[in-house]
């Protein structure tokens, strides 16, 4: 044996498990395709939000949460309609979360070195019914440091483990079959590929010079998703969300590529809610690329007003932070706009200043270093959007400023193929609305959201900015931003018990294998359901991950 468990993929889940495993003395495989520089994967890019109940963050700001409250959300977000069979497992994995959530999953990562920014977010407000998707709170605790700041304590366990000889970086080594003997998983085989020293997120090679074989008792799957795989999220692309795009950026570096789970399947694992997935529709095109096709989210409050690609004003609740799946569905069957694969945010300087975040680790780096005083005085006392903001406003190849509306529509036009937008009628549309904002009541829906956004205390000083009119000059100058479908997560995959042991179409654990984080749609096979509620994915990785540890460590 060249150790006790082998973990094929050296991202969050891969080293949750490991933490749990070195813990208890076990010698670890650790395996990747990329070098040592990318310890951490995805999530290392992330920017570092995890889904809390009751935390001290929302008591401070008198939000009341509770596992009855979270769970119903969860539950009419999720839509679990396959419970007999793909779902089995997955609604088992949300209730577990869910009480995780709520109990001991922060003072575990509090007990880790981690610490969260003292407000909640507030993520996917929701399809505006009481019984339907989204989360009734904030609940998106923001990570100091991000996403690095998560993976931090994770990465540094496996560096101690090494030093301790209890686990083993296998950088470069690709997996290419996992071998089964007697009914039971007992190691990997794959090939070596050539020694890159590329940066963190760059392509590597995929040059193979040599192969490579590793037994263990027990191998962990925790290779992620299918994310910069266009090929595969188009082959499972749902039918009820209209037809894929022609054209999508990227959310994740190339190697989330979703080859370990056909590899998992022909080694007898089940992979279940394929047809799930979890792509935003506020994408820009990143100007300082890292990967191919790198794309970031733009994160927004609710302010902005978001028109289809003919500049029609989406109605609600398709607005800003509150429904992403219900918006993309909405972009891909409507029959006049489902052949366009952009849209569109119309905004004032004075919302960009106050509204926009950027997703990932490297677009903050006021939060990734932890530097408090800097976020204070940029985020909260600064003049301006702040500096990442800024350069892709600078930068973007998807804004577009401008001093009127007739300017702003014609810099718009000409970032399509075709002139689409008609200034006379966006123009109205804004006065519309407009119309809407001089009373603290309106029956403009978005503007009610907006009004319901800065009664929450954590919005109101960091996230919405003061309503206003759009066509107040003194708010200007005028900004369109090109929103792009951004591929992202997978919610369905390798179908797992409640310790991340691999199930096989008959149900039964398969002997030797688990799987967790995003290869098991974050457990059981897809423990989102349809929907996701946001703060769930690196806590998915990290739970399933921890389970998977744990039990192996146990079992073998």
């Amino acid at each position: 044996m060249d150790a006790d468990v082998i973990v094929v993929g050296a991202g969050l889940a891969g080293l949750a498990a490991a933490h749990e495993l070195t813990a208890a003395g076990k010698r670890v495989a650790l395996v990747d395709q990329e070098n040592a520089g990318n310890l951490g994967g995805q999530a290392w890019w992330s920017f570092g939000g995890l889904f809390f109940v009751g935390s001290p963050e929302q008591k401070r700001a008198r939000i009341t949460d509770s596992v009855d409250l979270a769970w119903a959300d969860w539950q009419a977000s999720a839509g679990f309609d396959r419970v007999a069979d793909e779902d089995a497992q997955a609604v088992k994995w949300a209730r577990a979360y869910v009480e995780f959530a709520a109990g001991e999953k922060r003072a575990w990562l509090a007990g880790l070195g981690m610490s969260w920014l003292p407000f909640a977010g507030w993520a996917e407000r929701g399809d505006l019914r009481a019984g339907g998707h989204g989360n009734s709170v904030p609940r998106f605790h923001i990570t100091w440091g991000t996403g690095t700041g998560v993976v931090a304590p994770f990465a540094a366990s496996a560096h101690r483990a090494a030093e301790a000889g209890l686990l083993t970086f296998h950088h470069r080594h690709r997996v290419d079959e996992l071998i089964v003997e007697g009914g039971a998983v007992t190691g990997v085989r794959g090939a070596l590929l050539a020694p890159d020293d590329a940066a963190r997120g760059v392509s590597s090679s995929r040059e193979v010079v040599g192969d490579f074989t590793l037994r263990a008792q027990a191998v962990i799957v925790t290779s992620g998703g299918i994310g910069a795989n266009h090929d595969l999220v188009r082959q499972y692309w749902p039918r009820r969300l209209g037809t894929a795009p022609t054209t999508m950026i990227t959310g994740v570096p190339a190697y989330v590529d979703g080859r370990m789970l056909g590899i998992a399947e022909s080694a007898g694992a089940r992979l279940v809610n394929r047809d799930r997935m979890w792509h935003y529709t506020e994408g820009v095109q990143n100007w300082s690329p890292v990967w191919p096709g790198h794309g970031i989210r733009i994160l927004s409050a609710p302010s902005p007003m978001w028109f289809d690609a003919l500049g029609r004003r989406l109605p609600a609740p398709f607005f800003p932070s509150y429904d992403t799946l219900g918006t993309l569905k909405y972009l891909r069957t409507s029959p006049e706009i489902a052949g366009y694969d952009h849209s569109w945010f119309v905004l004032t300087q004075k919302m960009i200043e106050k509204e926009f975040a950027l997703s990932g680790s490297e677009q903050n780096p006021d939060l990734t270093a932890g530097d408090r005083r800097a976020f204070i005085k940029e985020r909260l006392f600064g003049k301006g959007a702040p500096a990442p903001v800024e350069a892709f406003k600078q930068h973007g190849a998807d804004f577009v400023v401008a001093g009127t509306v007739e300017d702003l529509v014609a810099g718009m036009n000409k970032l399509t193929d075709t002139p689409l937008l008609d200034a006379a009628t966006v123009r109205a549309q804004i006065a519309a609305r407009d119309g809407q904002i001089a009373n603290k009541v309106s029956k403009d829906a978005q503007i009610q959201g907006i009004h319901n956004s800065r009664r929450y205390l954590g919005d109101r000083i960091g996230r919405t900015s003061t309503p206003h009119r759009i066509l107040d000059p003194a708010a200007g100058p005028l900004i369109g931003v090109k929103l792009h479908i951004l591929t992202r997560k997978t919610l369905g995959g390798i179908q797992t018990d409640l310790d991340s042991r691999v199930l096989d179409p008959a149900g039964a654990a398969l002997p030797g294998l688990y799987a967790a984080g995003e290869v098991a749609g974050f457990g059981g096979g897809g423990v989102h359901g349809y929907n996701a509620l946001e703060g769930t994915f690196l806590g998915g990785c990290l739970f399933s991950g921890r389970a998977a540890g744990r039990h192996a460590a146990r079992a073998v």
